[in-house]
């Protein structure tokens, strides 16, 4: 273990070390083993060290919970800019992560704390704004009501694997939901509707 004094020229270290051990707590062993003494211990400072660096728990968490957003951001940036059409976009990098990320990993590595913002009100509405901006962001492209359905049905079928409903072939429902985030699926879609109420155009021949 590094001396006092070592660490004590490293502060970024530090608060590096105490926010990786924070989230080894929270996927072990859920948030609410997330306490000043508990990360200190782990993190080997002082309870004096921690609060130089988060003067409260809930500072912490704010990182910790921060990390997460910003790392799902990143993947779901990442999986955007390699796709070549821009419609639907959002949508198809969000299910692709929340199923590759999730669903094959058993719930994924940040699971325990995504969980936790659905009982934590403070969390919740850390996650709900993100979810918020990033809809707002991409309203252009993914503004349509099918794709706001889409999302919610990966939503869906995340939390159904959680607890443990049996899917029997969640690659099948993964591309059903993508494909239904395509312009040409959305363009049929809307021809079947004028089609419906008898408004489809008539072709000149």
């Amino acid at each position: 273990m590094e001396s006092s004094y070592r660490r004590r020229k490293q502060p970024e270290l530090v608060k590096r070390t105490l926010i990786d051990e924070a989230a080894k707590l929270a996927v072990r062993e859920g948030l609410a083993s997330v306490t000043v003494q508990a990360v200190s211990d782990a993190a080997g400072v002082t309870k004096g060290g921690f609060i130089h660096h988060f003067p409260s728990k809930k500072d912490l968490i704010d990182a910790v919970f921060g990390e997460l957003l910003e790392a799902i951001d990143d993947d779901i940036d990442a999986r955007m800019a390699n796709d070549p059409e821009p419609y639907g976009s959002f949508t198809r990098a969000y299910i692709d992560s929340v199923f590759q990320n999730n669903l094959c990993t058993k719930g994924g590595q940040w699971a325990p704390l995504t969980i936790s913002a659905l009982t934590d009100p403070y969390l919740r509405d850390l996650m709900a704004s993100w979810i918020e901006e990033r809809a707002r962001r991409h309203n252009e492209t993914d503004g349509d009501t099918h794709l706001r359905i889409a999302r919610l049905a990966a939503d869906g079928i995340w939390l159904a694997h959680l607890y443990k409903i049996r899917i029997t072939d969640p690659e099948k429902l993964r591309s059903e939901l993508l494909a239904t985030t395509r312009k040409a699926h959305a363009e049929r879609k809307n021809q079947d509707t004028l089609t419906r109420i008898g408004h489809c155009p008539t072709t000149q021949v």
